[in-house]
């Protein structure tokens, strides 16, 4: 019976140290599993202008023509040509397509999702190094959650009942996903 307090006593504490993190991995987990459906880390707002037709010229001579257009005073970072029917002037976190010579132009703006950039950033462990350490100790500690919660409930709601199934389910459900997707 000694071994059950410290099961309980082990999963207890060690499930208050990662809740905070669980958090955090679940609520960026959701976000980037929909990636095909939007950005999970970027705001990308497109808006269109027309500034009539752009002379044909050198290449900062249009952009500037753009940009005067435009009312925009801010100085591009690089600006090229992509072919002859597009010029792409770039500036930080801005980009405007220029269709030539009919001067259509699609600006576009891009900005970090607040909170939800940095927890993918850690999710996905972009950071390396450190965090590499810090999300092995996670998953080590999940792992021990799972361990120790098996074992938490005795009887007919633990193992020795629908507990076991519950378990076996759990297993079940990603092997029977790879044998029906792959």
């Amino acid at each position: 019976m000694r071994w059950r307090r410290l099961i309980i006593a082990v999963h207890r504490d060690v499930g208050y140290l990662v809740a905070g993190l669980t958090v955090m991995y679940a609520v960026s987990g959701v976000a980037v599993n929909h990636v095909a459906d939007w950005n999970p880390n970027y705001i990308i707002e497109t808006v269109e202008h027309q500034v009539g037709d752009i002379a044909e010229g050198s290449t900062s001579g249009m952009t500037s023509s753009v940009l005067e257009r435009l009312g925009i005073r801010d100085e591009p970072t690089s600006a090229i040509r992509m072919g002859p029917g597009e010029l792409r002037i770039f500036f930080e976190g801005r980009t405007l397509k220029v269709t030539l010579p009919g001067g259509r132009v699609l600006d576009e703006t891009v900005r970090r999702r607040p909170v939800l950039f940095e927890l993918n950033f850690l999710h996905l462990n972009h950071g390396k190094g450190s965090w590499t350490a810090v999300a092995d100790v996670y998953a080590l500690a999940l792992l021990t959650l799972a361990l120790t919660g098996i074992f938490i409930i005795p009887g007919r709601k633990g193992l020795g009942g629908r507990g076991r199934w519950l378990l076996l389910a759990g297993v079940l459900l990603p092997v029977v996903y790879l044998l029906v997707a792959t």
